[in-house]
């Protein structure tokens, strides 16, 4: 167990103090935490939050930390989110062991809990239909009207409930309902479902079973039976803590967990509902739930997203009790801030033209040592070619350059970056007028692209080596959301960008040829690229762009 000291950390959050709390007065002798998912969709960035804030916690406190699938509804779940989810879990670096543990494991046991609370008195088997229970309910201001069956004889209900898991009962023909308080101010108190009627294949346990639990009674019995002692869980769950508590406090738990809340983590402007996600799925507008413009956890790794920088965003949102919205320049920081001293850097031409050095050797190609990265030497040093064909991004070059341009245009010198100084001398234009060749001379004292005598330009523009170089698809990424409009429009439907991926056919130095997927590379001005794993093959690499360079994000003062 962690020692209690309370001034070991400059600041702890509410959690920590509860916890601390519980282990000075005994209520818990260890900690023992869980993320439970529904395997019902891709996880998004709110869910990381809560993975490493209860696999942190058990950390933290020398306690263990459960990973478990709550899979008590079979019409939404899949073995493929099963695994998805997995492989999130682990990305993030949430060690569970070798142990993955399902609430499918528990059905028996949530039976048995369900007919210990029948025959104390405390669960009736109702014939109400889903909209007479509804319509019995009450208000938030009116109390619900008792339940024709809440006086069901207690032998009669446990027959019914044991012909409902016999396969005896159509779906949605009979519910057992909870004998609670119908007049409760809370309404999550007014008799809730326990379990109903589903004859529906379990990913898991097949036809073994046509009658389910409702989530507010079966996750409690789980965090029971695993001696979860504290399940942290999001704001929304907080009007039903009491009836998680009536639960757990009436199937007779020795030991018995504690629920606390916290707040989500939500982003201005995105997209991280599993019914929107799932809608842009459907309608084809993003090509899966791994889509690098939805920040899905594993559309985020596709896109180049570390581990490290999601945990560095988690950790900078910090942990409350009130709802506030972060914004998704934050987590662009925190990539950028990750990328910008462990990914070597290259030249890639995104707009490509060409560029010929008319007094440059024909036939001739020269090697040029270049770092990798100059804010970290560890990375060491590459080689590039240098011949007298080159490529050279299309904005580079004017015919008539606006006030303050500092590239290429027409008798203006600039510095070809780690190579040559050169002079544009002339061009070529296609029929339709545009830009297709650059003419330059070069001068050939100021190898390394500084000059014998002293003299200065006042632009560096980077190049490759058309000899070389490959081509190479890159995708440029927005908001899937016109963050000008909101994610929601009046009719309730997606504000959705146009504009949210660009591809491009790009030339890029010859060095990223054999770049594997999730291999994150910069390239010089135009961004952190990582080697997609879904599109790439062959030989052909597709590059996502993770994030730009430059963001107006700043962290606010310490």
């Amino acid at each position: 167990m962690k020692e209690n000291n309370m001034e070991e950390k400059e600041s702890r959050n509410f959690i920590e103090d509860a916890i601390d709390e519980d282990l000075k007065e005994g209520r818990y002798s260890d900690v023992v935490t869980r993320f439970p998912p529904e395997p019902n969709g891709f996880l998004h960035i709110g869910h990381a939050k809560s993975i490493l804030l209860n696999y942190g916690l058990a950390k933290e406190y020398g306690g263990t930390f459960h990973f478990r699938f709550d899979d008590t509804n079979p019409t939404k779940e899949k073995d493929e989110f099963v695994q998805s989810i997995i492989e999130d879990v682990k990305w993030l670096g949430a060690d569970f062991g070798d142990k993955v543990y399902y609430a499918s494991d528990y059905f028996e046991k949530m039976y048995e809990c369900a007919v210990s609370l029948i025959k104390k008195g405390l669960a009736y088997v109702s014939d109400l239909s889903a909209d007479e229970i509804k319509e019995t309910r009450g208000t938030l201001t009116e109390p619900g009207k008792n339940d024709k069956n809440r006086e069901r004889p207690i032998e009669e209900s446990l027959r019914i409930f044991e012909d409902m898991r016999a396969g005896k009962y159509e779906d949605g023909s009979v519910v057992l309902r909870a004998k609670i308080d119908m007049s409760s101010p809370n309404i999550n108190m007014r008799d809730p479902i326990l379990y109903r009627v589903a004859h529906i294949p379990h990913h898991r346990t097949g036809d073994s079973w046509c009658i389910y639990p409702m989530y507010d009674f079966a996750h409690p019995i789980e965090d029971a039976v695993e001696g979860i002692t504290h399940s942290i869980c999001t704001l929304e769950f907080e009007d039903h803590r009491p009836l998680y508590d009536w639960v757990v406090n009436n199937t007779d738990w020795e030991k018995k967990p504690r629920q606390i809340e916290f707040a989500k983590m939500y982003l201005k402007n995105v997209v991280t509902g599993k019914r929107y996600i799932k809608k842009l799925v459907e309608q084809g507008i993003v090509d899966g739930w791994d889509d690098p413009r939805i920040v899905s956890i594993a559309g985020l790794r596709r896109r180049g997203y570390t581990p490290e920088s999601i945990r560095r965003f988690i950790e900078l949102s910090g942990i409350s009790k009130s709802n506030s919205v972060s914004d998704q320049a934050m987590l662009e920081y925190c990539i950028r801030e990750d990328l910008k001293v462990k990914a070597p850097r290259v030249m890639a031409v995104l707009d490509p033209i060409k560029l010929i050095i008319d007094n440059y050797p024909e036939g001739k190609s020269e090697e040029l040592t270049v770092p990798n990265n100059i804010e970290n030497p560890s990375l060491g040093d590459r080689t590039v070619t240098f011949s007298r064909e080159l490529y050279i991004e299309r904005e580079d070059f004017m015919e008539v350059p606006p006030p303050k341009y500092k590239r290429l245009y027409p008798g203006n010198e600039v510095r070809l970056m780690n190579a040559y100084y050169v002079t544009c001398i002339s061009f070529e234009k296609d029929d339709d007028g545009n830009i297709t060749v650059v003419h330059c001379t070069y001068d050939e004292n100021t190898k390394g692209g500084d000059s014998a005598d002293g003299r200065k330009v006042k632009g560096t523009i980077h190049w490759v080596n058309a000899g070389d170089c490959i081509e190479a698809e890159v995708r440029l990424y927005e908001n899937v959301i016109d963050e000008e409009k909101g994610v929601l429009n009046e009719n309730g439907e997606l504000n959705l960008n146009p504009d949210s991926l660009k591809k491009m056919k790009a030339m890029i130095e010859s060095s990223v040829r054999d770049a594997k997927p999730f291999d994150r590379f910069q390239f010089v001005r135009n961004g952190f690229f990582s080697v997609d794993p879904k599109d790439s093959g062959g030989g052909r690499p597709v590059f996502n762009r993770v994030v730009s360079l430059k963001s107006s994000f700043k962290l606010p003062a310490q």
